[in-house]
C-alpha cells in the first residue's frame, strides 16, 4: 500500500525525514520497503527558469526560426534560436537551461549547446507540452511580465508540489492500517516511545443535519450481514475535476483521478480506511433504496463495465422496483455511477460482513479496494465520521450543493470494544523483560487501548473494535513488545535450546528421499502441482468418482474447486506446459497426497468419511533415445515404466517373486493396465498408458505412461523387508534359453511364478528376450523366448545337474501352463 509523506504530516506532526519514518514503520511491524519521489508535474521542472525575451529577430538562413535574446537573471544574457511562430519580444518565457532533462512520453533528452543554421543556441523556449503543464503544442508559453520574476525557477511559478511515497507491505491482520490515518496512529505511537508524546489527530468534520432522509432505506437482511448502513442525499452537485490539491495526493499513491465526487469517495478511504459509495439519485426508480441478497440470475454491469451474474448470496443495493445498483462492498454498478450530468446524489457509508464479501468478489473474480478492507472486516464505529467527512469535501468542492434532510442510520446492535484480561506477570514472562508498568500504561495509551479496571497485577482493557486482531491477552503483549521495541529486549540470558535431542528417526522420508534420488539419476525430473484440481476433471470416470471428490465451499476458482483425487492430471499439466515449449522427452515424478471422500451411506458427513493419501506418481512420454548418429530415434515405453518400478521395489528391499501382478481395466488408461499388488493382495502400483482422450483435453498427441504407487503400503513391506549382504558369487551363472509356445493370455509373470515354484534354490532369474505373434503359430497362441539363469553358490553346476533342472522347469511349464516347446 502507497502511503503519502505529506499526507501522513496532516495527522501527525513529525520532522522526521521519509526515510526515518520508513525505518520506523518496519520496526513496529509495518514493514516499508521503497521510499519514491514524486511531483505533481513529471520531472519537476528542474533546469527550467523564467526568463525575459529581450530582442527577436529573423533566422538569415531559415524562413520559420528566430533567433532570441534572452535574459534569466543573470550577468548576460542567452542567445537561443526558437521555432515557434508566436514568439516575441517584451514577454515572459520558460528556459530549459543547459543541461535540463526534458520528457517526451517514457523519452528523454538533454538540452545542449548547439548551432543551428549557423547561429549558436545556448537553451530552448517551452512549449505546455514539452514541460507537461498542459496541452497546447501551437507555440511557446507566453506570460506577461507583471505575473513573474525574471530567474524565478519555473517549478516556484506553476506550484508545483513534490512528496514521497512510502511503500508499505500491510498484513492481511492489519486492516486498521489500511489508511493513511491507520500508519499515522501506529506511527504516533511510535514516536510517544521513542522522541516525544504525540497523538494522531482527524480532522474535526461535525456535520450538523436535521430531519429526516428523503430517501427511505429498506434493510432485509440481519445484523451479521450489515453491522450498519449509512447515507443522506445531497443536490446541488456539479460533477467536475477534482481540484489539484486533491488529485495529487491520488496520483501520488497511484489512484487514477476520475472526478471531484468518486475522488473524494476514494480519498476518505485511503484517509480513513471506510469504502463510500456515490449514487446517482435521479437514476433510482421506486423511491427507495433496498439493502438484501440478490435475486438468483440476477444480472448487472459493473463500473469495470462488465457484465455480473449474481446469485442468492451476494449482497447487494437495489432501488425501489429491485434494480441492483451496487455489489456491496465490492463495486457499484455502471447504470447509477455518477456522471457529467449528476447533480444529486445519495452518499453510502456502511458495514458489510466480512465472509460475504469475501466470496462475492472471489467468485466473481473482483478485487477491489473497498472488497479489500471489507472481507478483512471494519468498524461499524468508522462510517460516520467517514460520512461526515465526504461531506465536508464535497461542500467544499461544490459551493452550491446541500444535504436534503437528514442522515439514514441502520445500527441494530451497537459495537462494543474486545474486553481482554491481561496479566502483567504473563506478559512480562511472554516478554523475558519486565517493562516499567508506566510505560506499559503509555503504550495501551497510545495505540487508543483503555484500562478499565485494575486488580493487583491483572488489568481489564477495553480494546478497539477497529483492532480486529488484538482480542486475546497475548495479542495485546505483541502489541506492547511492538511499541516498546523487540531490539530492547536482551534474548540471551533467558533463551535456552538443546540442538543434541535426537528423536525416531523418519524411515519414511528417508526412503522418499532415496527414491528421489535414484529417479533422478535415472533422468527423471521432480515435479510439484497444486493439490487443488479441477472437477471437471474427474466427470464420467469410474476410477476416480466424482461422487468421492473432496469440494471446496469456497474457491478460489471453478478450476480449484476440489482436492485431487490422483497426482495424473498435474502430471499431464506439466507434460502440456513443456510441450509448448519445444520439449521432447518427458521424465516426470511427484509425490503427494490424494483425497476422498467416502459418506457412510445414510448417515452424516463426519471427519471419518474423509481420507488422505500419499502417493508417488511416475510419468514417461516422448523420446527415450533422440536420434542422432550413434543411435535411431527411441519411444518411450510402458516396459521401461515397468522396469522403473521393479527398481523402486528392488531398492526398497521387496523381493519382485512375491509380488503379484494383473492386468485389470482402469478407465484412466487405454485398453489393459498392470496392477502390482503384495503377496496377500495389497495394492502397491498401478500403470499404463494414459487414455488418449485425458491426454487430448491437455494438448497432448503423444502417447503418455503413467504409474501411480501407494506409497503407505509400499513403506509397510519395505519395513517387513529382510536386506541381506552377502558375498560375491564365486561361481559361475549358467544361462539357458527356453522358446516357449504359450496361450496369449499367459503373461511373462506367469512364466517366472512356475519356474521358481519349480526350483526355489538353484534360479536366480528369468528374463524374456523375444516375443513373437503371428503367421505360422496355431490362434490364440504366441511364441516367447526365455533366458533362464541358474547359479549354486557352493559349486560349479555340472551338465547333468543343471540338464534336470530345466528339464524339471520344462515339465513344470507345461503342466501348469500348458506350455511346449517351438
Amino acid at each position: 500500500m502507497n502511503i503519502s509523506y505529506q499526507w501522513l504530516q496532516d495527522y501527525v506532526a513529525t520532522d522526521l525525514s521519509p526515510e526515518a519514518i520508513a525505518s520506523a514503520l518496519t520496526s513496529i511491524g509495518l514493514e516499508t520497503g521503497s521510499v519514491e519521489m514524486v511531483e505533481s508535474i513529471p520531472g519537476g521542472l528542474k533546469g527550467l527558469v523564467i526568463g525575459e525575451v529581450l530582442t527577436c529577430r529573423k533566422h538569415e538562413n531559415s524562413d520559420h526560426l528566430s533567433v532570441t535574446t534572452v535574459s534569466i537573471g543573470e550577468a548576460e544574457p542567452l542567445q537561443i534560436v526558437c521555432g515557434a511562430p508566436n514568439v516575441c519580444a517584451g514577454k515572459a518565457v520558460v528556459v530549459a537551461t543547459i543541461g535540463t532533462v526534458l520528457r517526451s512520453g517514457e523519452e528523454s533528452f538533454t538540452i545542449k549547446k548547439s548551432k543551428i543554421r549557423g547561429e549558436e543556441s545556448y537553451g530552448m523556449l517551452c512549449s505546455e507540452v514539452e514541460i507537461g503543464v498542459g496541452t497546447n503544442n501551437d507555440g511557446i508559453i507566453l506570460l506577461d511580465l507583471d505575473q513573474v520574476r525574471v530567474g524565478m525557477p519555473a517549478a516556484e511559478y506553476f506550484g508545483v508540489v513534490a512528496d514521497a511515497v512510502l511503500e508499505v507491505d500491510i498484513t492481511p491482520n492489519r486492516v486498521d492500517a489500511t489508511s493513511h490515518y491507520g500508519v499515522a496512529r501506529d506511527l504516533a505511537a511510535y514516536l510517544t516511545q521513542n522522541v516525544a508524546p504525540v497523538k494522531a489527530v482527524l480532522p474535526d468534520v461535525a456535520l450538523s443535519v436535521e430531519g429526516v432522509c428523503p430517501l427511505p432505506v429498506e434493510v432485509t437482511v440481519s445484523a451479521e450481514q450489515i453491522a450498519r448502513f449509512q447515507g443522506l442525499v445531497i443536490r446541488g452537485i456539479k460533477v467536475a475535476p477534482s481540484p489539484e490539491w486533491l488529485r495529487f495526493r491520488l496520483e501520488a499513491i497511484g489512484q487514477k483521478s476520475i472526478n471531484n465526487i468518486v475522488d473524494i469517495t476514494n480519498y476518505v478511504l485511503h484517509e480513513y480506511g471506510q469504502p463510500l459509495h456515490a449514487y446517482d439519485l435521479d437514476k433510482m426508480e421506486g423511491g427507495k433504496l433496498i439493502v438484501g441478497t440478490a435475486k438468483a440470475g440476477d444480472k448487472m454491469i459493473t463500473l469495470d463495465h462488465t457484465e455480473r451474474t449474481l446469485t442468492e448470496h451476494d449482497l447487494i443495493i437495489a432501488d425501489g422496483v429491485g434494480n441492483p445498483l451496487c455489489i456491496a462492498g465490492v463495486m457499484g454498478g455502471e447504470d447509477s455511477g455518477t456522471t457529467e450530468g449528476t447533480t444529486a446524489i445519495f452518499l453510502e457509508s456502511a458495514n458489510f460482513n466480512a465472509s460475504s464479501v469475501r466470496k462475492t468478489a472471489r467468485r466473481l473474480g473482483l478485487s477491489t479496494d473497498s472488497s479489500f478492507r471489507f472481507e478483512r472486516g471494519l468498524d461499524p464505529e468508522r462510517t460516520e465520521w467517514a460520512l461526515h467527512r465526504a461531506v465536508a469535501l464535497i461542500l467544499e468542492c461544490c459551493p452550491e450543493a446541500y444535504v436534503d434532510g437528514g442522515i439514514s442510520d441502520h445500527y441494530p446492535v451497537v459495537s462494543e470494544p474486545y474486553r481482554v484480561i491481561l496479566s502483567l506477570d504473563k506478559m512480562n514472562k511472554l516478554i523475558g523483560k519486565a517493562i516499567p508498568v508506566d510505560q506499559v500504561e503509555r503504550i495501551l495509551a497510545s495505540l487508543e487501548i483503555e484500562i478499565t479496571e485494575r486488580s493487583s497485577d491483572v488489568w481489564t482493557l477495553a480494546v478497539p473494535r477497529y483492532r480486529i486482531d488484538v482480542t486475546r491477552d497475548v495479542d495485546v503483549v505483541e502489541e506492547v513488545m511492538r511499541i516498546y521495541g523487540y531490539n530492547n529486549v536482551d534474548l540471551s540470558g533467558y533463551i535456552h535450546a538443546n540442538l543434541s535431542a535426537q528423536g525416531e528417526p523418519d524411515r519414511s522420508y528417508s526412503r522418499r528421499l532415496l527414491i528421489s534420488e535414484q529417479l533422478v539419476g535415472a533422468g527423471f525430473s521432480e515435479i510439484l502441482n497444486n493439490s487443488l484440481s479441477n472437477g471437471a476433471d474427474y466427470e464420467g470416470l469410474m476410477s476416480y468418482p466424482s461422487s468421492k471428490l473432496v469440494r471446496l465451499m469456497n474457491p478460489l476458482s471453478a478450476e480449484l474447486g476440489v482436492m485431487r483425487q490422483t497426482l495424473l492430471f498435474g502430471g499431464l499439466d506439466s507434460i502440456s506446459r513443456n510441450l509448448r515449449r519445444q520439449q521432447h522427452s518427458f521424465y516426470f515424478f511427484e509425490w503427494g497426497n490424494c483425497y476422498e471422500y467416502n459418506q457412510t451411506e445414510g448417515g452424516e458427513p463426519s471427519m471419518a468419511d474423509y481420507a488422505e493419501h500419499l502417493r508417488l506418481g511416475i510419468w514417461i512420454s516422448g523420446q527415450r533415445v533422440q536420434n542422432s548418429w550413434a543411435h535411431a530415434e527411441e519411444e518411450t515405453s510402458p516396459f521401461e515404466l515397468k522396469a522403473h518400478l521393479e527398481h523402486i521395489f528392488t531398492r526398497l528391499g521387496l523381493k519382485l517373486q512375491n509380488l503379484k501382478q494383473a492386468v485389470v481395466e482402469w478407465d484412466i488408461f487405454s485398453g489393459k493396465a498392470l496392477e502390482i499388488r503384495t503377496g496377500g493382495g495389497k495394492l502397491l502400483a498401478r500403470l499404463g498408458q494414459v487414455a488418449p482422450q485425458l491426454a487430448a483435453k491437455e494438448d497432448i498427441n503423444l502417447p503418455v505412461y503413467y504409474a501411480e504407487l501407494e506409497w503407505a503400503q509400499i513403506q509397510r513391506e519395505a519395513e517387513r523387508a529382510k536386506v541381506t549382504i552377502g558375498d560375491l558369487p564365486k561361481y559361475p551363472v549358467v544361462k539357458r534359453d527356453l522358446s516357449l509356445l504359450i496361450d496369449t493370455a499367459i503373461t511373462m509373470a506367469d512364466i517366472e511364478r512356475v519356474a521358481r515354484q519349480s526350483e526355489k534354490k538353484l534360479l536366480t532369474d528369468c528374463e524374456l528376450f523375444d516375443v513373437y505373434e503371428g503367421k505360422n503359430l496355431p490362434a490364440g497362441k504366441k511364441s516367447y523366448a526365455v533366458s533362464f539363469f541358474l547359479q549354486d553358490e557352493e559349486k560349479t553346476m555340472s551338465d547333468k545337474q543343471i540338464d534336470g533342472i530345466m528339464d524339471k522347469l520344462q515339465k513344470s511349464l507345461k503342466k501348469e501352463l500348458g506350455a511346449e516347446l517351438r
